[in-house]
């Protein structure tokens, strides 16, 4: 009898720490993560990025129903490699900072594998306009911590960004990089 209890509590305890392992919680390493953009300006590719990703990734790939993802980036991060511009799309215009300070993302759904790739589903919201979205992901696992890497294409005037432009196109691609650890 004693030997079956000791089983069956080492069972129930390898059960626990396997549950522990996927349903934590986890956060953005804002060193260690990249939310970059490329846009058509005259013709020509040209881009930026934004820094400070915060919030909380809840990821279980083997029941992606508690996988969840929370992210906002600070709207004033925005870096194009020129102060004018970046100074310009931080203005009521473009980005509007100082009324909507954060760019976010609320996940309502992830779908998908490790071999064929997530999905996940959800609600980004930029200048006070929430869109619902869908985006490709990979999630790598790196000890304790996770690296999720997607791209999606967007319309910048869907979220009132800019107005019309003859030289600047309405369509740019969002590139993700970002490295969760554990809270």
């Amino acid at each position: 009898m004693k030997k079956d209890m000791k089983k069956g509590f080492i069972v129930m305890l390898a059960l626990l720490v396997t549950g522990i392992t996927y349903s934590q919680s986890y956060q953005p390493v804002e060193e260690k993560s990249t939310i970059k953009f490329t846009i058509k300006n005259f013709g020509v590719n040209t881009g930026g990025s934004f820094k400070g990703p915060q919030g909380a990734i809840n990821f279980d790939p083997s029941d992606l129903s508690k996988s969840a993802f929370d992210v906002t980036v600070p709207a004033e991060t925005i870096d194009t490699d020129n102060e004018s511009r970046d100074k310009h799309l931080k203005g009521e215009d473009y980005f509007s900072v100082n009324e909507f300070p954060a760019i976010s993302f609320k996940s309502d759904k992830v779908e998908g594998n490790a071999k064929k790739g997530y999905t996940v589903k959800g609600k980004l919201t930029m200048k006070g306009v929430t869109k619902d979205i869908s985006f490709p992901f990979t999630a790598v696992q790196q000890g304790t911590d996770w690296l999720f890497s997607g791209e999606f294409k967007l319309n910048r005037r869907d979220f009132k960004i800019g107005g019309n432009s003859a030289v600047l196109s309405d369509n740019l691609v969002v590139s993700l990089s970002v490295l969760a650890t554990k809270k």
